[in-house]
């Protein structure tokens, strides 16, 4: 049975599995609920989702939020991975704290701040994963043009999205470069199967700094090819901002999203002061 999940694990991550995985999360959520709403709604979303549970310490309320996030996460439909790298991260950082503490005689006072700080990570998590899964390059970027943001940061972040396809590509052929030049341990069994993952890890360690210096070659040719098609002067052009900034627009769905966001905190905000009246 070990053999077995061993060779499913081998077959199912590769690097073309992390591209299409990363792509699909970036780029392939367009039909989703989410990705239909108006980017300034979403950022303005963000900025409540994301960085209000960070001052709050009621376990209701923090408790409401997370549950609010994690359905926006679901209709935002984000891919397997993601979800996965989320749930590892949030473990490292608290999740085995509770475990920790369990052991050596933790009770329910000391429990109580680890699931507090633990809601705050993963609300806020789930609101940065449905946020970035739902905008697209250019949609976000236009929304936090139209919020004022300089040019050149909302073009920079935009980029940073456009460059993943290259980037994946550019590893992909420094791995193959690697396989051609060395041998890959035999994988039969357990133990060169472990073998095999740490000969990989290595592997994808020494492709680091090749992967870097390509890509800041591929950048620079970039940006010399955006100054050659007057990305400066289409950037500070108010008329051309206009044009670009015409396609957003708030629609019914944007409405009916923001109202059920902010009856959805009301109540969470209200649920401690009602129960301690009723109390």
């Amino acid at each position: 049975m070990l053999e077995k999940l061993s060779e499913n694990v081998m077959d199912k991550v590769s690097i073309d599995f992390l591209r299409n995985q990363v792509l699909r999360n970036a780029y392939g959520n367009d039909d989703t609920p989410i990705a239909k709403l108006d980017p300034r709604v979403l950022i303005v979303w963000y900025l409540f989702f994301g960085l209000v549970p960070w001052f709050l310490s009621d376990v209701t309320v923090l408790l409401g939020l997370f549950l609010f996030c994690a359905v926006t996460t679901r209709l935002a439909r984000v891919a397997p991975l993601v979800l996965f790298v989320f749930a590892l991260g949030v473990f490292s950082q608290t999740g085995y704290l509770f475990i920790v503490a369990l052991f050596f005689g933790g009770s329910v006072e000391t429990l109580v701040p680890l699931l507090v700080l633990t809601l705050k990570v993963t609300t806020c998590s789930l609101a940065s994963i449905t946020v970035f899964s739902g905008l697209d390059p250019d949609r976000l970027s236009n929304g936090l043009l139209w919020f004022g943001c300089p040019e050149r940061l909302s073009f920079s972040i935009s980029f940073a999205y456009r460059i993943l396809p290259i980037m994946f590509e550019e590893l992909q052929n420094i791995l193959l470069s690697f396989r051609l030049r060395g041998q890959a341990p035999a994988h039969e069994t357990l133990m060169g199967k472990i073998r095999w993952i740490i000969y990989q890890v290595k592997t994808i360690v020494q492709s680091f700094y090749p992967l870097m210096l390509n890509m800041a070659k591929r950048s620079r040719t970039t940006v010399e090819a955006l100054e050659l098609k007057g990305y400066r002067y289409a950037s500070s052009n108010m008329d051309v901002l206009k044009i670009k900034l015409s396609s957003l627009a708030i629609g019914r769905n944007d409405l009916i999203f923001a109202a059920v966001s902010i009856v959805w905190a009301a109540l969470c905000f209200a649920l401690p002061a009602l129960a301690g009246v009723l109390l």
